[in-house]
Parts: structure tokens; C-alpha cells; sequence
């Protein structure tokens, strides 16, 4: 039998399910994965054919809990991988061709004897495919052909991070393919973030990808990107009695490109005004002192999105140290706060390409009607358009997806789960 045939059946007698427990955690998730899994290794039967040495990897997409828009400014995050992923089944080629095929999209095909960078596929995931293969060999890692089919359960344009994830794991494939599993997570996510920035040309910080290719609950600091300070914050949401909601408001932030860049380039404008890079290099009371003299060079937005930096990047360490300490109550307090700033001083929750258009101010406003003083709610990932973030009473969450799902429609509130591992071969 070949082992395409021998795949599927041992995925459906259940031989391979101490694999997807590792990181699909509870049994009726891993039920769910098994009939996932299948489908990949039909998906890739039919566009690669027979193979004997496939081999299935996965990525998480991730939640931003604290600190919106501050690690490109080498700020503080507080993130965490979570259990909507994507797969690939991947099988190595001698050919030093690499074809990724995901479900619901044209191949990607990368030669890699030219990884330079591509300026007609900037915007597309083949030039994401390159800028990892890219990475890899620039960094002194092997790479090699392989075929992959991939499938991805985390929304595209949501603030899950779809493309770190795709990044992340095609990292993973490159990794175990080849490198025998040697190359760190950290080193993985400064790869994709590279792809991503150079390659696929989004300005992006690297708290996504770092999330992913981490996994857990994980807070980083990044006063220096080359060697950020990764630190795992152990608690367990389901002791506090609430759930962690993911709305998704149906907006879609994929033309939102140079929105997200203003962010950091208005943040990078005002640390220029004191003869530095980014915000986190500015001392905050200098900058107060400033404000008059900085707005009239750059601008008030400017100055509100550096007040924005300033007031989530310290609110980090105390959304750390209340969940730290056992304070729920005071971690929702933060977030609430944080959900403030952004919509107030850094102004990304909708577009002003579209005013008319505003779903996530939405959600917001009908998450405050459910959860005003009991529940926490605020903008998620880059923002303009997508989701939002809330954590619910568990009293609360039958009524709390009702009213979101009666605006956004059925099945736009996700309740989810953390997931421990990041990128890794299942």
C-alpha cells in the first residue's frame, strides 16, 4: 500500500492521535483534526501524487493580548499562539524546486538557485515562500526542494495572523526538511519577519511571528529586535471563569496596507524629532515636554499614536503582573484600557479611506452593552478592520454570542483555546 493510503489510515484507526493531542490538546479537538488531516493527504495525492516520506507540520495563528502596535517601535507584547493553525504535508524533491500548493489558492512555485527579491510578487505569498528560503540560506541553514499542500483554519485579514502562520510554517517545513529540527523559534520568527518585510513588502514588527513560532502565553520585549527578551506567563484562563473570544467582524484590512504603515512611521517620525529611531529609545518625559514643537513639525496624530506607544508599552508589564499574581479583575481593567488607547490616540479602528465602514467600532459597541464593568474588549492586531478581542464571563458567553453573532452574523465569535506548542512537526 502505498503511503498516501497507509497515511489516511492510520490518521482514521487513531494511530497517529498522541501526535495531534501534543498539539490539538483535548480529544474532541483531535477527532475534529483527523477528518482535516485526511483531506490534506488527499489534496496532496491529487496535485503531487504518491509519496513515501510525507511528513505533516503545523503553525498557530496567534492572539495579541496586550501592547497594540508598540513592537515595531521595539516595544513590549503581551501574545499568545492559539488553536486555529495551518498544516502542510510536505514531502522533500530533488529538483530545488519548492511548490506550495493551499487550499483555495494558485500554486506557489520558488526556484532556488534566484532567491533574490521579486518586485512582482511583492503582496503575494510566493514571495513569502522565497523570503524563507531566502532567510534560511542567508543565516547559513540548508534548504532544499519539497512539495507541500497546506490548509489553514485561521482567518485571512482577521488579526490571527494568517501570514505569519504561512510563514512560520513553511519555516517549520525548512527546518525539520532539512535542518534536522536544529534552528530555534526565535530564529525562525526573525526569518519570517525578514520575508515579510523585504520579500512581501509589509513594514510588519515581529510579534507575530514570534507568537507562532513560540506558542504559549508568552510576553516579549524587544528593546533589542536582534535579541528580544522571550518570557512564558503561566496562567490558565479557565480557573478565572472566562473565555477568550476572538469576533470576527467581517472587515477585511488585506488593502490596508499603507494604514498599518503609518502607524510606525508617524511613532518613528516623532522619535526622530530627538535624534532616535524609534519610541522605545525616547525618554517619555522629554517627549510631554516636546508635544508643542512635535506637532507643529509633524503633526497631532503623530503625537497621539507616540502617546498611544508610551502608555500600552507600560501597560504590558502590568497585564504580566496582574495575570502573575492571580488578578484577573486588574489584567481586564488593562485591557480596557489599552482598548481605550487605541481607539482614542493611536486611531485604528477603522479607516478613514472608508468612515462609513466601521465593524470593529461596532463590536466594540456591542461588547461595552454585554460587558460594560464585567467583561474586557478591545481592538485586535493591526486593527482598521477585522476582529476584536474580548474575555467573557462564562455566565455571560451564550448572551455575549448572541449579541455579536445577531449584528456579524452566525459563527463570527470565536471562543478559543491557548495552544502550548508553536511551530512544529505533528
Amino acid at each position: 500500500m502505498a503511503q498516501n493510503k497507509q497515511l489516511i489510515s492510520s490518521i482514521n484507526n487513531g494511530e497517529v492521535d498522541i501526535r495531534l493531542k501534543k498539539v490539538y490538546i483535548s480529544d474532541g479537538d483531535v477527532l475534529k483534526q483527523r477528518e482535516r488531516y485526511v483531506s490534506l493527504v488527499n489534496d496532496f495525492s491529487e496535485i503531487f501524487g504518491e509519496r513515501d516520506n510525507l511528513r505533516f507540520f503545523s503553525a498557530p495563528g496567534r492572539t495579541e493580548v496586550g501592547g497594540n502596535h508598540t513592537d515595531h517601535n521595539h516595544g513590549r507584547v503581551l501574545a499568545a499562539g492559539i488553536n486555529l493553525d495551518a498544516v502542510a504535508l510536505a514531502s522533500k524533491n530533488d529538483e530545488n524546486i519548492v511548490r506550495v500548493k493551499s487550499r483555495g489558492y494558485k500554486m506557489d512555485t520558488v526556484d532556488l538557485s534566484d532567491l533574490s527579491v521579486n518586485k512582482g510578487d511583492m503582496g503575494h505569498s510566493n514571495a513569502l515562500v522565497r523570503g524563507m528560503c531566502d532567510g534560511f540560506l542567508k543565516r547559513g541553514y540548508k534548504i532544499g526542494g519539497f512539495d507541500a499542500c497546506t490548509v489553514s483554519s485561521v482567518l485571512s485579514g482577521s488579526g490571527l495572523s494568517s501570514s505569519a502562520a504561512f510563514e512560520v510554517l513553511i519555516g517549520t517545513c525548512l527546518n525539520y526538511l532539512y535542518n534536522d529540527g536544529k534552528v530555534d523559534a526565535v530564529t525562525i520568527a526573525q526569518i519570517a519577519q525578514y520575508a515579510e518585510n523585504v520579500h512581501f513588502g509589509k513594514p510588519c514588527g515581529l510579534m507575530d511571528q514570534m507568537a507562532s513560532s513560540v506558542g504559549g502565553f508568552i510576553t516579549i520585549d524587544f528593546a533589542d529586535p536582534q535579541s528580544p527578551v522571550i518570557e512564558k506567563v503561566d496562567f490558565d484562563f479557565a480557573s478565572c471563569g472566562h473565555s477568550l473570544c476572538i469576533v470576527d467582524t467581517k472587515g477585511n484590512h488585506a488593502d490596508l496596507t499603507d494604514e498599518y504603515a503609518s502607524i510606525r512611521t508617524e511613532m518613528e517620525s516623532v522619535a526622530s524629532y530627538f535624534g532616535k529611531k524609534v519610541l522605545r529609545e525616547v525618554d517619555e518625559p522629554e517627549f510631554y515636554k516636546n508635544i508643542s514643537a512635535i506637532r507643529e513639525k509633524f503633526g497631532d496624530r503623530a503625537v497621539l499614536r507616540a502617546i498611544h506607544f508610551f502608555g500600552d508599552n507600560a501597560r504590558v508589564l502590568d497585564e504580566v503582573k496582574a495575570l502573575r499574581n492571580g488578578d484577573f479583575e486588574g489584567f481586564k481593567k488593562y485591557i480596557c484600557e489599552s482598548g481605550a488607547s487605541s481607539y482614542m490616540y493611536n486611531q485604528n479602528v477603522y479607516s478613514v479611506k472608508k468612515p462609513i465602514e466601521q465593524p470593529v467600532a461596532l463590536g466594540l459597541a456591542v461588547s461595552e452593552q454585554v460587558l460594560r464593568n464585567k467583561g474586557a474588549y478591545r481592538v485586535h492586531g493591526g486593527g482598521f478592520a477585522g476582529t476584536i478581542q474580548a474575555f467573557v464571563p462564562n455566565e455571560l458567553l451564550y448572551t455575549y454570542k448572541q449579541a455579536i453573532e445577531s449584528v456579524f452574523g452566525e459563527g463570527s465569535c470565536y471562543v478559543l483555546s491557548i495552544r502550548p506548542l508553536g511551530g512544529t512537526e505533528v
